[in-house]
C-alpha cells in the first residue's frame, strides 16, 4: 500500500495528504453512521456541514496526530515482546488517549460554534463517558496492535476499528 511505503521510507513530508486523507474519510464515515444509525436522522435531515466539519477534524487533527504518535511511541518503548506491547498500550492509554479525547471534543465544540464556556460545560459533561468508553474498546485493540502488527500497519488497524469508534465519538461530540 502506498501509505505504508510513505511511512517506511520517510517520504510522508512530501505526500502527507496520501496518508492522512483516510483518517478524514473514516471520521466522516463515522459521522454518517452516527447520524443515520444512532441518531436516525434519515437522509433528508442529514447534516452535511457536520459531516464536513468532522472530516476536517479527521484530516487536520486525527490523522496527523495519531500517525505521529505511533512513531514517537515506538521510540519511547522499543521492542516487540508481550511486555513491550503492554507498556506501549499503557503509555498510549494513560498518556495519549486522555489528551487526545479532550482535544478532539474541544475542537469539535469550537467548530460547532460553542463559546468557551459552553465548550467547557460540554467537556465536563461528555469527557468522562468518552474516556470510559475508550478504555472498554482500545486497550485490547492496542495490545494486539502493538504486539502483532508492524509499525507501518498500525495506523491502518486503528482506522478499521475507528469506524465504530468514530461513530460513537462523533455522536458524543455533536450531542448538544
Amino acid at each position: 500500500c502506498k501509505n505504508q511505503f510513505l511511512l517506511k521510507t520517510g517520504k510522508i513530508r512530501k505526500h502527507p495528504i496520501q496518508l492522512f486523507c483516510p483518517s478524514g474519510s473514516l471520521v466522516g464515515v463515522g459521522d454518517v453512521i452516527s447520524q443515520q444509525l444512532i441518531e436516525r436522522r434519515g437522509l433528508a435531515h442529514h447534516n452535511v456541514g457536520r459531516t464536513a466539519r468532522m472530516m476536517s477534524i479527521g484530516f487536520f487533527f486525527v490523522g496527523p496526530v495519531i500517525g505521529s504518535w505511533y512513531k514517537v511511541l515506538d521510540r519511547i518503548v522499543v521492542g516487540a515482546s508481550k511486555s513491550d506491547a503492554m507498556k506501549k498500550m499503557l503509555v498510549d492509554q494513560l498518556c495519549f488517549a486522555p489528551c487526545f479525547l479532550g482535544t478532539f471534543l474541544c475542537i469539535s465544540g469550537a467548530l460547532n460554534g460553542l463559546t468557551v464556556e459552553e465548550n467547557i460545560t460540554k467537556l465536563k459533561r461528555d469527557y468522562t463517558d468518552a474516556l470510559i468508553s475508550n478504555y472498554y474498546l482500545w486497550p485490547p485493540v492496542q495490545i494486539a496492535n502493538f504486539y502483532f502488527v508492524p509499525l507501518h500497519h498500525r495506523l491502518a488497524v486503528v482506522q478499521i476499528v475507528a469506524v465504530a469508534w468514530n461513530s460513537y465519538l462523533t455522536w458524543k461530540a455533536n450531542k448538544m
